[in-house]
């Protein structure tokens, strides 16, 4: 019986014929002969982007897809439970963007370019911020998801204490030093041991309340572990394309720092979180809630850390004002709303997705507001 069920499991020579990889390769290298088309200058470059975004946008939801099913096979077999995996693999995967675009900010600040230390920052904000309310508010919106109390109590608190740490180091002394960001990444590697010491108390209370989850494994160790990882180099390939691509639009509309990094690349690079998210609810309520939690746990300790250890980071005066009295209060406070959500019968409910989508769309009106001069900081 044993030798039947190992010789139906399927290898990484099976996978690579799969439908979902060849689509992938496919995607893969439209996105590249578009990438070498818009060089071309004798082309129409507008047309030739739309396709870049709509090519780069498949690619990530699908490989988003083979990304989830290799990083719960893998949490199967190590028997991790699926929270632990989505605050864990999954989230710090799906973070690489943040720590990518944070830490090359760092690293491009010179005495002449300190409004790049806007961006980073800002993108730092404006992912959190967009993850708790347009990402959860539309996995929700979709389908409601039910939340675990301990999901609540133990992950829900510690990521609202990171985002208050981190903004009680940037606003006291110049800013966040190479210290305070060691003391941020070293908080989070506490953290991650403490889950994973855990594992086995979580997985005990996942199996023993609501329904048991059917543990399907029909792949090998070494194909799930090929399916994470080109599920994510290609995710954070096409999110790439997708940031460079609005990035380069942002600035053309001379659009500060602060507010691209808040909305364009917050957005950006969140959006290996939404549909790994959004495509997870349907399958693994823990991986969905864990993904965005993890991932918000992730941003401000060790994205920001790492960041911070490259080269101290500090707000200028141009962004002052508008990165303390719009948008970190508004990440403050959309935190705060979905905590209170969570907490309510530990289940989140289709209107309240909604009411966190708004929540997105206010702060978008503020930014606009302040940026035409209705709102005066």
């Amino acid at each position: 019986m044993g030798e039947e069920a190992a010789s139906a499991e399927r290898g990484i020579p099976q996978l690579l014929m799969s439908n979902t990889l060849v689509l992938n390769g496919a995607l893969f290298l439209g996105i590249l002969a578009l990438h070498t088309l818009l060089e071309d200058s004798t082309l129409n470059n507008n047309w030739v982007s739309v396709a870049l975004l709509a090519l780069a946008l498949a690619l990530l939801i699908k490989s988003a897809d083979v990304f989830i099913e290799g990083a719960k096979g893998l949490a199967y077999r190590a028997g991790l439970p699926e929270v632990v995996i989505g605050l864990t693999i999954v989230s710090i995967g799906t973070s690489l963007p943040e720590i990518l675009v944070t830490s090359t900010a760092a690293a491009d600040i010179t005495p002449t370019t300190q409004e790049i230390g806007d961006l980073a920052i800002g993108g730092i904000y404006g992912s959190i911020l967009v993850q708790i309310t347009l990402i959860l508010g539309v996995v929700v919106a979709f389908r409601g998801v039910k939340v675990r109390p301990s999901w609540l109590k133990r992950d829900g608190l510690i990521m609202f204490s990171s985002i208050g740490l981190l903004t009680f180091f940037l606003f006291t002394g110049d800013g966040l030093s190479r210290f305070e960001g060691g003391v941020l990444a070293s908080l989070y590697v506490v953290y991650i041991y403490w889950l994973l010491s855990h594992r086995d108390e979580i997985l005990e209370e996942e199996l023993s309340g609501g329904e048991k989850v059917e543990r399907k494994l029909n792949r090998t160790t070494a194909s799930y572990g090929f399916m994470v990882t080109s599920g994510l180099l290609l995710a954070l390939f096409a999110a790439h394309h997708l940031v460079n691509v609005a990035s380069e639009m942002a600035y053309a509309f001379n659009v500060p720092h602060a507010v691209i990094g808040t909305t364009v690349s917050g957005l950006g690079t969140s959006l290996p979180e939404l549909t790994i998210a959004f495509l997870a609810a349907k399958r693994s309520q823990g991986v969905a809630i864990g993904t965005l939690i993890g991932s918000n746990i992730t941003d401000p300790l060790l994205s920001i850390g790492i960041a911070a250890m490259v080269h101290p980071l500090a707000l200028t005066d141009a962004s002052f004002s508008l990165t303390a009295y719009i948008i970190i209060p508004a990440t403050f406070v959309g935190t705060g709303v979905a905590l209170i959500m969570m907490r309510s019968q530990y289940e989140f409910k289709r209107w309240e997705g909604v009411v966190l989508i708004l929540i997105y769309m206010i702060f978008l009106a503020a930014l606009a507001a302040e940026r035409t001069g209705i709102i005066a900081l």
